[in-house]
């Protein structure tokens, strides 16, 4: 039966649905001047051509089911059947539903070249598998087995907030929206005998701390260990990588001079410059392009290690993260190692205030010191002692001294049994800090002394 109307694009050649004014794919003005009793726009042919068949393929080729007609309301149980085991297969004589009204009519050819594909791919493994390389797939002649639209349960990760929702690949829930806790937000780590744990807090929106653990043979053989600990400023730009490029660079810088023989001191200092060369490489990083909008200034954050072995006990820091020294005989007095590179400290070290005064200030806070490429030139505070006995030193960020500022105050909150449990200690003393707030992030290190033996 012939058709009264032209079915296809005069331009491309495109099929055409009933009631288009333009072609889907080139754009061409379909509304022509229409002969009496005709419309503008004939309605589709009766057929949808099969793949690979020309447009003008005789009438009596083979030819597939019609199109849907996008004006044809869908029965609501075969809505409800799509997406069911099976339900890729549509019962005769039922109407697929067209994702787009306009392209309905390119199903069965989409379909069929899918089913193509798919045989294609059978009979290769069948191939493959005559040649002993089989994946495991269904030999040619065989149905293929349904495709898998949801991942496995295994790999089907969950929102970590409301427990019910799937991800989206850009990590937020599909049930409550919410954007998923960053890696950093908590870390925890344990190394020969030494232990780190990191936390955001409660205020801040991402963890701009970070720690190194390291752990080496001296070269007479003797353990030493290694705690780093940076806080990134945040008032810079990008201070979450600051933090861990300092940390990193000045633990590789450690791993490699210590086994070498060189002098504690002198190793921890040198670190120290890594560390501060590490952060001003981020500021001069060209794949970052600047924009003119925002105020931009070079990343920055402090540091602060402690180094254990040969019956030392040598400290490192720049800024005002801090170290203590908690000995195991709580009888002892505590200590704590190093001094801040901060406003209150320079208004206490010059007599202009009292230590109270200076720290009820609004800029006690005020670091002096810090490492980045817009910092003063970069001076290594380095320290080196010899305990007289066992003891653990904590090496923290302001986010934990903040509720434990004197030596006093941190040896009561840290455990007793710290030198056996440093990671249960480390999480104890972050515990500690959120509970009393958390308005910074919270990073601790605990660091036993003398150096744990390896096992």
């Amino acid at each position: 039966m012939g058709v009264t109307g032209p079915s296809r694009c005069r331009s491309c050649a495109e099929p055409l649905d009933a009631g288009d004014n333009f072609c889907g794919r080139c754009g061409a003005d379909l509304v022509v001047p229409a002969a009496p009793g005709y419309g503008a726009v004939p309605p589709p042919p009766s057929y949808a051509p099969m793949v690979g068949a020309p447009a003008g393929a005789p009438s009596g080729a083979p030819a597939g089911p019609p199109p849907p007609d996008p004006t044809t309301r869908i029965p609501d149980e075969e809505i409800a059947g799509e997406g069911a085991p099976g339900a890729d297969a549509p019962r005769p004589g039922a109407a697929r539903r067209p994702v787009d009204p306009r392209v309905a009519g390119y199903e069965v050819v989409a379909d069929a070249a899918a089913e193509a594909a798919g045989a294609a791919r059978n009979a290769k493994a069948a191939r493959d598998g005559a040649d002993g390389g089989g994946t495991g797939e269904a030999p040619p002649g065989d149905a293929p087995a349904p495709e898998q639209t949801d991942p496995p349960d295994d790999t089907l990760h969950l929102c970590a907030i409301c427990h019910s929702g799937a991800l989206t690949p850009e990590g937020f829930c599909e049930h409550c929206g919410r954007a998923q806790p960053r890696e950093r937000n908590h870390m925890e780590h344990e190394l020969a005998g030494i232990a780190a744990v990191s936390d955001r807090g409660h205020r801040h929106h991402r963890n701009e701390d970070f720690f190194a653990l390291r752990a080496m043979a001296l070269p007479d053989g003797s353990p030493a260990v290694v705690a780093l600990v940076c806080d990134g400023v945040s008032s810079a730009t990008r201070p979450d990588e600051a933090s861990r490029a300092a940390s990193e660079a000045a633990g590789e810088a450690l791993l490699a001079s210590l086994p070498r023989g060189t002098h504690p001191q002198q190793a921890m200092h040198d670190a120290v410059l890594a560390a501060s060369a590490a952060v001003d490489a981020l500021a001069a990083d060209p794949s970052l392009a600047h924009d003119e909008h925002r105020q931009q200034n070079a990343p920055a954050c402090t540091f602060v290690g402690a180094a254990v072995g040969g019956g030392l006990l040598t400290i490192g820091w720049v800024g005002d993260s801090r170290a203590y020294w908690i000995p195991n005989d709580r009888t002892a007095p505590p200590a704590r190692l190093t001094e801040d590179d901060s406003w209150a400290a320079q208004m206490v070290a010059n007599n202009l205030m009292s230590e109270a005064e200076a720290n009820a200030d609004e800029r006690a806070h005020a670091i002096t010191g810090w490492l980045g490429a817009d910092a003063y030139e970069v001076e290594p505070h380095t320290v080196t002692f010899k305990p007289d006995g066992p003891g653990v030193v904590v090496v923290c960020t302001d986010g934990l001294w903040n509720y434990a500022d004197s030596a006093a105050q941190m040896a009561s909150v840290l455990p007793v049994d710290s030198p056996d449990r440093p990671l249960n200690a480390a999480q104890a003393l972050v515990t500690h800090a959120l509970d009393g707030g958390g308005h910074d992030n919270v990073t601790v290190a605990v660091v036993p002394f003398p150096a744990p033996a390896r096992g």
